[in-house]
C-alpha cells in the first residue's frame, strides 16, 4: 500500500491564523509547486479561520490536508484530502500524546479513511509548540533516532516528523532519525528560508515542511524552497 506522501518531496504549511503578504492570494500559493498544502497552527486557531484557509484553496489542484492543534477545530469539508493529526512523542505529558487524541475519536463520523497521525520530534524549546506541549528538546541524535525507530516499530507510524520550528534544526539529528527508519516517511519542518537550506535539509529528509516563510516573505522565497527540496 502506497501514502500520498511517499512521492512528496515538499508541503506547504498554512497558518490560518496569518494573513498572506499583501497583493498575494492562494491561487499564488497553490502555485507555488509545492506537493501538498497543510493547513493548522499552534496558537488562536479556529475552525473558522480553518474553512476560511480550505474555502479559498479547494478550486486549486493541489492536495489539501487539514493539521488540527486540537479537536475543536476540526472541520468535515469535501476539499480536504485528509486530516495529519500530530503525537508528540516527547511530550512532557500524556495529553499531547494519547489524551486529545482520546477527545478527537469522540468526532461522530469520524473519517478514519482520511485520518493519519505525525509522530512529532519536537526539537525548538523556543518554539510555541515545545512550550504547549512541555516537550523535552534535550535530545542527542542517538535520542531522536531512538524515538524515530520507536514510532515507526512499536507504534506503526507512516510519517515521523522531525520539528524545529522557527530555527534551522541540526542536520545530525534529522540524519539520525533518517537512519533509524525503515519505511516511515521522514518529515522536517524549521527554518527552511530559501534554495540552500532547503535543498540541505531535503538532502537528510523524505519531506521537508516550509510554514513561517510564506507569511513572512511570500510566494516567490516559497517557491525557491521547491526547487531546493526538488534538486536535493
Amino acid at each position: 500500500m502506497t501514502n500520498p506522501w511517499d512521492d512528496w518531496d515538499h508541503v506547504l504549511k498554512v497558518d490560518p491564523d496569518k494573513d498572506l503578504r499583501p497583493g498575494e492570494t492562494f491561487e499564488d500559493v497553490c502555485r507555488t509547486g509545492t506537493d501538498a498544502i497543510e493547513i493548522g497552527g499552534t496558537l488562536d486557531v479556529t475552525a473558522e479561520k480553518m474553512s476560511r484557509v480550505v474555502d479559498a484553496a479547494a478550486e486549486y489542484d493541489v492536495p489539501l490536508y487539514q493539521e488540527p492543534s486540537n479537536p475543536g477545530v476540526v472541520i468535515d469539508s469535501p476539499a480536504l484530502d485528509g486530516y495529519l493529526i500530530p503525537t508528540v512523542f516527547n511530550a512532557g505529558g500524556p495529553f499531547w500524546i494519547t489524551g486529545a487524541h482520546k477527545e478527537w475519536v469522540r468526532i461522530d463520523d469520524l473519517d478514519w479513511s482520511r485520518t493519519h497521525t505525525e509522530a512529532y520530534i519536537v526539537l525548538n524549546p523556543d518554539a510555541s509548540v515545545a512550550q504547549l506541549t512541555e516537550a523535552d528538546c534535550d535530545l542527542t541524535a542517538d535520542d531522536v533516532g531512538a524515538y524515530a525507530k520507536v514510532a515507526e516499530r512499536m507504534f506503526g507510524q507512516e510519517i515521523v516528523y522531525v520539528e524545529y520550528s522557527g530555527t534551522f534544526g541540526d542536520t545530525e539529528k534529522v540524519a539520525a532519525a533518517g537512519d533509524a527508519l525503515d519505511d516511515a516517511t521522514l518529515f522536517y519542518g524549521g527554518g527552511i528560508h530559501d534554495y540552500e537550506s532547503a535543498n540541505e535539509m531535503a538532502a537528510h529528509s523524505d519531506v521537508i515542511v516550509v510554514g513561517d516563510l510564506l507569511h513572512d516573505e511570500g510566494v516567490d522565497a516559497v517557491r525557491e524552497t521547491v526547487k531546493g527540496a526538488k534538486d536535493a
